[in-house]
């Protein structure tokens, strides 16, 4: 490894990398004792699927320039490209970078969580009808195309006007845009810096989950934590969610392929240090960290309308199969992954607008933020945190004290422990489908290899992941859900 890393325990749950050498600020990692000992034994041997170790990669990020109280990663860590997934980080807007690490390459990758007004007991008759339906209906696999099919200058509109876009084309109702983040619509977003090869690549492609560890998920809440919390949300024990996880599609990844290379430019340039090639990085002033963030805020906007008309398709098959007026089909909320923004937070006593970059992470507001939607305001907002098909899934609130620690951040997932190759490696598709089958859970996936990769044992423990966020007073635990039906690319 690069450096030597000493770490120091702070509380039980959270662990500190002292400032030395490049470091601006110290880096800080929520986990347990069993979570660093993971990292170090990594970043010992070297490799780590390819990737920098995500300890020393949490350690770079607090060498770049404009970096604010700490570079920061959530108890689901795991190596990235440049940031750890599971990654924070704050800069000063006047003297701070923008990465394209810190976003990753499926911009606003996201959940999205529609409550039903079934419960479990209903829906046991027609699971297999339901599955069969929603598989129908809901595009997806690589290369899936959907039913709105775009003209360059309706791809311009849908990356200005996010969500409403779908809801114009009677993809959902105007009510869902209240419990979308930012209500479904970033500003700052021009389509002229998104190349004609992204805009292409997404002409088919509004609607479609994609593939990967993106899904749609049928579940049912098994526990509740918080109920003051889960009476504000409208939900209940044995109700019936539905998730759906999925990004800017092949427009995200496009942007950011394209400003890669531009950002890579731009640090020789600025002569910015990197200790990364992903960690090229642009002044976020400069002309190209502005032609990069508008276009990230393009596919922030492409992901919230592509979410937005897969509900719809979604609560057009639970109506066919149960009879369910849609409009009781209501959105929960709908969180972000894999962005960059500028944001209000307190520093130091001081109230300051600073560029927070999320990857592999979300955002957490809590109690009294006027972001949050007013019917959850005095709790704070809800957090959608999925685990694996196979295992369980929650939904969290954000807290005074993730404003405070951690710019109001959350864990996104339970977070990947073995890479896709070595989940190919240990488990069969066919196998495992099966194998969930007899545990209830019912998988339709258009790859086997794909659902391999997403084995759950391939991923660490959600349930300890959680916990962590919960003990250290970050994220707190609402209610808890297991998995009915999983439709996988």
């Amino acid at each position: 490894m690069a450096d030597n890393i000493s770490i120091k325990k702070v509380t039980p749950y959270l662990w500190e990398i002292p400032k030395s050498g490049d470091m601006l600020v110290p880096a800080r990692i929520y986990g347990d004792e069993e979570t660093i000992q993971h990292l170090l034994k990594d970043a010992e041997a070297k490799k780590s699927g390819g990737f920098t170790p995500a300890i020393q990669q949490v350690v770079n990020v607090a060498c770049l320039p404009g970096i604010q109280k700490a570079s920061l990663a959530m108890a689901d860590i795991h190596p990235g490209y440049g940031f750890a997934i599971g990654g924070v980080g704050a800069f000063d807007i006047e003297d701070g970078v923008i990465s394209v690490a810190g976003v990753g390459f499926d911009i606003n990758c996201g959940v999205r969580v529609l409550k039903t007004p079934l419960v479990k007991k209903d829906i046991e008759a027609k699971r297999s009808e339901l599955a069969n339906q929603l598989f129908r209906d809901v595009p997806a696999g690589v290369g899936s195309t959907g039913d709105i099919r775009l003209t360059p200058s309706e791809i311009d509109e849908v990356l200005i006007k996010g969500a409403s876009f779908a809801v114009e084309r009677g993809y959902g109702f105007p009510e869902d845009i209240k419990y979308i983040e930012e209500n479904g619509m970033v500003q700052n977003a021009r389509p002229e810096n998104v190349s004609f090869k992204a805009k292409e690549r997404q002409f088919k492609q509004v609607g479609t989950l994609g593939s990967g560890n993106h899904y749609l998920e049928v579940q049912w809440i098994e526990e509740i934590y918080d109920n003051e919390a889960a009476d504000a949300y409208g939900i209940y024990k044995d109700q019936i969610l539905i998730a759906i996880h999925c990004g800017s599609r092949a427009l995200g990844h496009q942007i950011g392929t394209d400003y890669l290379k531009t950002l890579e430019s731009a640090s020789k340039k600025y002569h910015i240090p990197i200790r990364e090639r992903e960690l090229v990085c642009a002044p976020f002033r400069s002309e190209e960290g502005q032609r990069y963030w508008t276009a990230v805020n393009c596919g922030i906007n492409c992901a919230f309308a592509n979410r937005q008309a897969i509900s719809h398709l979604t609560r057009k098959a639970v109506s066919h199969i149960f009879g369910t007026d849609m409009k009781k089909i209501k959105l929960l909320y709908d969180v972000g992954h894999n962005t960059v923004k500028i944001e209000t937070h307190n520093l130091g006593g001081i109230e300051k607008k600073l560029l927070i970059h999320r990857k592999g992470a979300t955002r957490a507001f809590g109690p009294g933020r006027k972001e949050v939607p007013e019917a959850y305001r005095d709790v704070g907002q809800p957090l959608l945190v999925g685990g694996t098909m196979g295992t369980s899934s929650y939904i969290l609130r954000g807290t005074e004290k993730g404003m405070e620690d951690c710019f109001g951040s959350a864990v996104h997932g339970a977070g990947r422990a073995l890479s896709r190759e070595q989940a190919k490696r240990r488990w069969r598709g066919d196998a495992l489908i099966k194998e969930l089958a007899e545990k209830g859970i019912i998988i339709k996936t258009r790859s086997k290899p794909g659902a391999a990769e997403e084995a759950p044992g391939a991923y660490k423990d959600v349930d300890r992941v959680v916990e962590i966020m919960h003990m250290a007073g970050v994220n707190q635990k609402v209610a808890k859900v297991r998995p009915i039906i999983c439709i996988k690319g």
